[in-house]
């Protein structure tokens, strides 16, 4: 733990502590080896305030460029948020779509120009770009962006990279083009009563040591039908691993838009007319009422709904392989239609 002390002689003092980890031996700073219990910080070189805080987190330099000046130019300096930015990001870029397209919206891939020119930005920059505006990559059916707060690699599997069994089929699903979402095509289902849709990645795609969640992002038709009440088994785990962790939700898109919590800008969508009480569908009532099983309105106005979790190893534990998540409802036999998937999203769970 290291100690600055903000201000000198008969000025008021404060303290402020920055702890480096035992494990952190490569990026250990020179200015350790001076056997003072307090440093002050007009002395302190930026250089060191810079290496100490970038064995912090991405949130923690920003909360530390607000204690003075020097902490501020350290805290924003490329030396920080080198250390923050994957390594291998720069190779992910390299795979960018040729056909990301130019938007000012936060959720909307980013165009070439914004990211792959990034010797033009500082690394602050480029790393805030990746944060706010995926990026399209896999010729534009996967988005790769970052979680803020840490720096974890996020990631979003188009529903053309999905397989849903009988998307080719027309009288079952049909592919459409949508302005808010980030990929070219979404799947829209027209009539189904086995639903089945997967999605793969690879596990060195992900950041090690990390805990993930996988999320369904849809939306529904004005005539979505057969999905209240119906019960979806998902599961998220290693293809040829252990047993996946098995849940179940519901895609009941209208309890979702009325009771989950909306974040960010923009009216809040009305609810919408349910075929199968027209219709006469019926469908089991859950047991139950568990808000975590339903769908929650995003920032983009899609809806997400959570699929599980997977903790992804560090180093050579993990191996190669890939992470499967499902989404099935094959059980029930009731008719449903009016869903639209946009894709699988990666992210890391956020610590609360």
């Amino acid at each position: 733990m290291f100690k600055f002390i903000l201000g000198g002689g008969s000025q008021k003092k404060t303290d402020v502590g920055v702890g480096v980890g035992e494990e952190e031996e490569e990026g250990r700073i020179s200015c350790e080896t001076v056997m003072v219990d307090h440093i002050d910080l007009q002395n302190l070189p930026e250089g060191c305030i810079a290496n100490v805080v970038s064995l912090t987190t991405p949130r923690d330099a920003c909360r530390l460029s607000s204690v003075s000046r020097s902490f501020k130019s350290a805290s924003e300096s490329d030396a920080v948020w080198d250390r923050f930015i994957p390594p291998e990001t720069h190779t992910i870029l390299s795979l960018q779509s040729p056909s990301s397209s130019v938007s000012s919206s936060p959720s909307s891939p980013s165009s070439p120009s914004s990211t792959s020119n990034s010797k033009s930005k500082s690394k602050k920059e480029l790393y805030l770009t990746l944060c706010d505006n995926p990026v399209l990559i896999e010729q534009g059916k996967m988005s790769f962006s970052l979680e803020k707060s840490s720096g974890k690699k996020c990631y979003m599997i188009s529903a053309r990279a999905l397989s849903i069994v009988w998307a080719d089929t027309p009288h079952y699903w049909k592919w459409i083009s949508l302005p808010d979402s980030r990929f070219e095509e979404v799947a829209e289902l027209v009539s189904v009563c086995w639903l089945e849709i997967r999605g793969k990645i690879g596990r060195r795609m992900l950041s090690p040591s990390t805990l993930y969640k996988a999320y369904l992002v849809f939306k529904s038709t004005a005539g979505a039908y057969g999905f209240d009440h119906q019960p979806v088994e998902v599961s998220v785990g290693m293809l040829g691993g252990e047993e996946p962790t098995r849940g179940t939700v519901f895609l009941d898109a209208e309890r979702g838009q009325n009771t989950a919590y909306h974040i960010g800008p923009g009216p809040r969508r009305t609810g919408l007319i349910n075929r199968r009480h027209f219709l006469g569908f019926q469908s089991s009532q859950p047991r139950e009422i568990n808000e975590a099983q339903y769908p929650k309105e995003r920032d983009d106005g899609w809806l997400e709904i959570e699929l599980g979790e997977f903790f992804c190893q560090g180093g050579e534990d993990g191996g190669d392989g890939e992470l499967e998540v499902a989404c099935l409802e094959v059980t029930g036999g009731h008719w449903k239609g009016g869903l639209i998937v946009q894709g699988i999203e990666i992210r890391p769970k956020i610590k609360d």
